[in-house]
C-alpha cells in the first residue's frame, strides 16, 4: 500500500469517527429533549424523522404561500375585476381592479356579493351560472347609485362573465367584470352617425329623384325658366351630397389614429388668408368684412396645412352663413408666447344661444331649426365637428364663447412646439 493510499484510509477512518461521534452526540441530545418533554425512549429515534417532516411541511406551506402571493399580484395587474364566491354568494377572494371598477376603497372577503356590487343584475348572473352549472356571459348597464359611499355607477356598461368552480377548487363560482363603457359609447356614436348620415343624404337624394321623375314624366312641357330652376336645384343638392361625403371622410381620417398627420412648418396667416380668398364668391353682394390681426414675425406653427385650411374655411364660412344681416365683421387673429399659440376667429353677428353652446361641435348638429326647409339648409352639420377634431389632432384645444348679438369667438390654443 502506498503512502498516499494509507493517508486516504486514515482520513476516511477519521471522518467516519467524527461522524459517529456527531451521531452519538445528536442521539444523546434527542434523548435528552425527548425525556424533557416526557416522550418514551423508544420514540426518541422517531423525533428526528418527525422534525424533518415538520420542516418539509413548513417549507411546502411557505412555498405555496409565496406562489399564492405571486398569483394574486398578477391578478391585481389585469384590467378586469375578478371575484371568487362561495355557494351562498359570500366573497372568498377579490382582486384590486374590482374595487377600482366599482369605485370602492376595497372589497372585503366574507361579505355577501350584493353588499359589495350593489346590483342584482350581477348577482343574478352568478346565481344563474351556479344553478345551470355553465359559463354565462352578459353585457349590462349599471343601475346602482350608492348614496352611502357617494359612488354612482349609473350608466356604466359592464361585460360580466360567471362560471361554477370545480369541487376540488372549493366549489362556488368565479365572476369577472370588465368595463366596456367606452366601447359601448363608441358603438352608440357609430349608430348615431350612420342614422344621421343616412338622413342627411336621403333628403337631397329625394329632392333630386323628385325632379328627375318630373322631367321624365313627359306631361306638361317645362318652360326654359322652370327647366333651369329644376336643374339648378339638382345641381345644388348634388354638390351638397358631395360635400357631406367629403366631410365624413375628413372626420374618418382624423379619427384614424393609425394615419399620422402630415406635419411641417407653415404660415398660419397665409392659411387664414387663403381660406378667405376661397370663400370670396360667398361675399359677393354682401356687407361682410374680414380683418386679419397677426404679428409680422413668428406666425408659423408646425401642423398639417391641409387641415388648418379646413379649420379656417369652416369657421369663416360658418360666420358668413349664419349671419345674413349687413355689417358683419369677421376677425381672424393670432397671438404667440413661449408656450402656446392662441388663434381666434370671432364675429359680431347674431351669436349662438346659451342652450346650443354644448352641442355645436356634435356631428350634424344645427342650432337653427328653420333649416328644416330644403332650400334653407346652409351646411352639412359637420363643419364644426371637423374643426374640433382637427385642432385636437394637433394637440390643441378649442372653446367657444358667444354673447348673442354682440360677439361670438372660437379660441384655439396650440402648444409650442406642436404635439401632432
Amino acid at each position: 500500500m502506498t503512502s498516499l493510499s494509507l493517508l486516504l484510509l486514515i482520513l476516511l477512518a477519521a471522518c467516519i469517527g467524527v461522524w459517529l461521534q456527531r451521531e452519538k452526540y445528536w442521539r444523546n441530545r434527542w434523548e435528552h429533549v425527548a425525556k424533557g418533554i416526557g416522550m418514551r425512549a423508544r420514540d426518541a429515534d422517531q423525533l428526528p424523522e418527525h422534525s424533518i417532516r415538520v420542516w418539509n411541511d413548513l417549507q411546502d406551506t411557505r412555498r405555496q404561500s409565496e406562489q399564492r402571493r405571486i398569483f394574486e399580484s398578477l391578478l391585481d395587474e389585469i384590467s378586469q375585476g375578478l371575484v371568487l364566491v362561495e355557494e351562498d354568494l359570500h366573497i372568498r377572494y377579490a382582486n384590486r381592479p374590482l374595487a377600482e371598477l366599482l369605485h370602492r376603497s376595497e372589497i372585503r372577503p366574507g361579505r355577501s356579493l350584493i353588499e359589495e356590487v350593489r346590483d342584482h343584475q350581477i348577482t343574478g348572473l352568478v346565481q344563474e351560472a351556479l344553478q345551470e352549472k355553465r359559463h354565462t356571459t352578459r353585457r349590462i348597464q349599471m343601475l346602482s347609485s350608492d348614496t352611502c359611499t357617494g359612488t354612482n355607477l349609473s350608466g356604466r356598461h359592464f361585460l360580466i362573465e360567471a362560471a361554477p368552480l370545480a369541487a376540488e377548487s372549493g366549489g362556488g363560482a368565479w365572476l369577472m367584470i370588465q368595463d366596456v363603457t367606452e366601447a359601448a359609447m363608441t358603438e352608440q356614436i357609430r349608430k348615431d352617425f350612420v342614422a344621421n348620415a343616412s338622413h342627411e343624404l336621403r333628403t337631397p337624394l329625394t329632392l333630386i329623384g323628385g325632379y328627375i321623375e318630373m322631367l321624365q314624366d313627359g306631361g306638361t312641357p317645362l318652360t326654359p325658366t322652370a327647366m333651369k330652376r329644376s336643374l339648378d336645384v339638382m345641381e345644388k343638392h348634388t354638390k351638397r351630397i358631395a360635400r357631406i361625403i367629403e366631410d365624413m371622410l375628413a372626420i374618418s381620417r382624423l379619427e384614424d389614429t393609425a394615419t399620422p398627420l402630415n406635419c411641417e412648418p407653415f404660415n398660419v396667416s397665409a392659411s387664414a388668408q387663403d381660406a378667405a380668398d376661397h370663400l370670396a364668391p360667398m361675399l359677393e353682394g354682401k356687407d361682410v368684412k374680414i380683418d386679419f390681426d397677426f404679428p409680422k414675425d413668428g406666425v408659423r406653427i408646425t401642423g398639417d396645412r391641409f387641415y388648418w385650411d379646413q379649420i379656417f374655411t369652416n369657421l369663416i364660412e360658418n360666420s358668413i352663413k349664419e349671419n345674413t344681416r349687413p355689417g358683419l365683421v369677421i376677425r381672424v387673429s393670432g397671438h404667440w408666447d413661449k408656450s402656446q399659440c392662441v388663434l381666434k376667429v370671432s364675429d359680431n353677428g347674431i351669436g349662438i344661444p346659451a342652450h346650443d353652446l354644448p352641442f355645436v361641435f356634435k356631428r350634424f348638429y344645427r342650432g337653427n331649426k328653420h333649416h328644416s326647409s330644403a332650400s334653407q339648409v346652409k351646411g352639412t352639420g359637420l363643419g364644426l365637428s371637423i374643426v374640433k377634431r382637427a385642432v385636437e389632432a394637433h394637440g390643441g384645444t378649442i372653446e367657444l364663447v358667444s354673447t348673442p348679438g354682440v360677439d361670438t369667438t372660437f379660441t384655439m390654443r396650440m402648444p409650442l412646439p406642436c404635439e401632432c
